[in-house]
């Protein structure tokens, strides 16, 4: 009897949470060890179907950073990155779609295998993700692209016609030349565009530390106001600096909440959407505290 209770509890926590996003967007950048780890790639998609049966609407972006570079390496070629972003010249270019591509349908297929109807597209379907050339800080790096537009429509109709997008970070300019685009960057240009209630991204990190070496420090909640504290008293380092940064952009261009958590948890998605204090660190507007 006791169990049961717990489980009656468990669900009672969540039904304001669920109430309240029903029907709206989520967008998830899915990357990381729950990407690669076959027990949390399926606690990931169970999640989204559960999710889904709900009345959530979910979006999946994904990377495919590690596989990139084992397919370079295979073929003879060392990966390069350059401001934190990979090199891409046209041997990458061609490797990377490659590997967005095989990874997208084979999400698309786990996807289905758990009964979640799902279509993989690339940036470059429905001129989904429009880009230009990407120089940061005056370097040249390749065919990296820098989004300059989204058209929602492809994806839009996906959602109303029932299906969870799966999108592979590929996109293209106005002359059809290709780019590869960071996988953070187009979950945030989605996110934006579609005006989602949340954007998540999965990590290998628990969240965001007052500082990184306490791990007692975690940030459950953050606000725009101490996100950009954090950001200028340089305590946020390394590949964390351009996410909360996407962070912060998404939060003030319309995106009600972003969530930061870690993907080596199962069932991270519920807990940090379903529990009363989380899992991670989730940043949200001064006025949402």
């Amino acid at each position: 009897m006791q169990e049961l209770q717990n489980k009656a509890k468990i669900l009672i926590e969540a039904l304001p949470y669920i109430q309240r996003f029903s029907g709206k967007i989520i967008v998830v950048k899915y990357g990381g060890s729950a990407m690669e780890d076959e027990m949390l790639k399926k606690s990931v998609i169970l999640d989204i179907a559960l999710l889904k049966s709900i009345g959530f609407k979910p979006i999946i972006v994904h990377g495919g950073g590690k596989e990139i570079n084992k397919w370079l390496e295979l073929s003879g070629s060392t990966p390069h990155f350059e401001c934190g972003l990979r090199v891409t010249d046209e041997h990458t270019l061609e490797i990377a779609q490659m590997v967005l591509n095989a990874i997208n349908k084979g999400l698309v297929g786990y996807m289905s295998s758990f009964g979640v109807r799902a279509v993989g597209i690339s940036g470059k379907d429905g001129n989904t993700l429009l880009a230009k050339k990407h120089t940061p800080n005056g370097v040249d790096i390749g065919y990296v692209g820098e989004i300059t537009d989204v058209d929602t429509k492809l994806i839009l109709s996906l959602i109303e016609s029932d299906f969870v997008p799966v999108v592979c970070p590929i996109g293209m300019d106005t002359h059809a030349q290709t780019y590869n685009i960071n996988a953070d960057d187009a979950a945030y240009a989605l996110a934006q565009a579609l005006d989602a209630e949340k954007l998540v991204f999965l990590s290998d990190i628990e969240g965001i530390y007052r500082d990184f070496n306490d791990k007692e420090s975690l940030i459950s909640m953050l606000t725009i106001s101490e996100a950009k504290y954090l950001l200028n008293s340089g305590g946020i380092r390394g590949g964390m600096l351009p996410k909360l940064q996407n962070c912060i952009k998404a939060i003030e261009n319309g995106v009600s909440r972003v969530h930061i958590i870690d993907g080596r948890i199962q069932h991270c998605l519920l807990l940090e959407f379903f529990t009363d204090r989380g899992i991670g660190t989730a940043i949200l507007q001064d006025k949402n505290i």
